[in-house]
């Protein structure tokens, strides 16, 4: 039987304190183990996704890998980083990895998505940059404690938090083929399309995602 090094990663202190985050890793790792293979070890990181070069548990975990002839196993890509860079010169090492949400995936596709991810990345933090921009020339001080401005500062900050348009002009696409909101979170997900906090979809949240895009049209259009 296969061993299995388990990798989790969360970003901040706060979540590795109250397990937010690590448990859909370690839900997603169980999932997977019950299809075969045996964990042997598990390793957890408190770092930024932007940070590759203090890795310390991943370093460890890889050398484990290596004494025991394991696999290093993790919940998704994005949790080892979002940096294509850094992804190739994990595969080039010749660290035998694989992931969760996709376990068959082959170097072209690990690639794809590892761009994908960096992109994303990239894109949240510029909407991120450009809404608390808009929210300081509109007035707010950023950091206020008052609660006026800190939901005003937070409306602004989950506007920027939109899908790619690319996966919106998908959703609408679908909507257009008379799919239900429910058909559509269902194709999403069986896709591996996540929302921007890598959360499976939901009707109710593709509803708001094209309710959304059609109020602003609306506002263009007036």
């Amino acid at each position: 039987m296969a061993g299995l090094i388990a990798y989790y990663r969360v970003s901040t202190a706060r979540q590795g304190a109250s397990g937010l985050g690590l448990e859909a890793q370690r839900a997603a790792v169980l999932h997977h183990i019950c299809s075969g293979g045996q964990l042997v070890g598990e390793y957890t990181e408190i770092e930024s996704g932007k940070k590759y070069t203090n890795r310390p548990q991943l370093q460890a975990a890889l050398q484990e890998c290596r004494r025991r002839k394991a696999t290093l196993l993790i919940a998704k890509l994005d949790r080892l980083g979002r940096n294509v860079a850094f992804i190739s010169a994990l595969m080039e090492s010749g660290a035998d990895f694989v992931c969760c949400d996709n376990p068959h995936a082959n170097r072209l596709l690990l690639h794809m998505l590892a761009a994908f991810a960096e992109h994303e990345r990239d894109q949240i933090s510029q909407r991120t940059k450009a809404a608390l921009a808009a929210a300081k020339a509109r007035g707010v001080k950023l950091g206020n404690p008052r609660p006026l401005a800190a939901l005003e500062l937070a409306r602004a900050v989950h506007y920027s938090r939109r899908p790619a348009p690319e996966i919106v002009a998908m959703m609408q696409g679908f909507r257009a083929q008379g799919l239900t909101y429910r058909a559509i979170a269902r194709e999403l997900n069986r896709l591996n399309i996540r929302t921007y906090r890598g959360c499976i979809w939901y009707d109710v949240t593709v509803k708001a995602v094209l309710q959304q895009q059609g109020s602003q049209v609306d506002e263009k259009a007036a």
